[in-house]
């Protein structure tokens, strides 16, 4: 059975995505960026345990959600789980969204971060940098990071940002 550390879980978010979304913000990071905007989801101790369809069956309560955000701490230092919970939403029909202090490259060659590509439709990807940070971007904290097709990227070989975002 899937289960998933998560520290916090937003209903109706407006700031996580376009349009309105489940935002799931997922326990535990090994990036500790300099100005993380979530430091309380650092700790891997912190949070609580869910099991995946649990997850599923909250954002299914929301007749108005179509799409989520898995955040964080870091997703992919739940790698497994993370990729059971994006299959588990793709196969309802879920947009899905993931953000990510890895790079998309890092996630791509990495055998166990590669998978959940196939199940997401947008990544934020790359670390928080406090010296590149910008109030004006949105649904991102620095320049540096990217709002990626996940799919066209994919299928095209080269980063595609996805422009329903900007």
């Amino acid at each position: 059975m899937c289960k998933v550390k998560i520290g916090g879980i937003v209903n109706d978010s407006i700031v996580d995505g376009p349009g309105l979304r489940l935002a799931i913000f997922m326990q535990g990071c090994s990036n500790k960026c300099h100005g993380c905007h979530n430091p309380q989801l650092q700790n891997f101790d912190g949070g609580k345990y869910f099991t995946c369809q649990e997850v599923l069956d909250i954002a299914k309560k929301n007749p108005l959600i179509d799409a989520v955000t898995l955040s964080g701490g870091e997703p992919f230092c739940q790698p497994e789980s993370l990729l059971e919970l994006v299959k588990l939403f793709k196969a309802n029909n879920y947009n899905v969204a993931v953000y990510s202090g890895f790079t998309f490259e890092k996630i791509r060659d990495n055998e166990k971060f590669a998978p959940v590509l196939e199940f997401i439709n947008t990544l934020v990807d790359g670390p928080f940098i406090l010296a590149q940070r910008n109030l004006s971007l949105k649904f991102r904290g620095s320049e540096n990071q990217r709002i990626i097709d996940v799919q066209k990227s994919l299928a095209q070989n080269k980063i595609i940002l996805d422009k329903s975002w900007y």
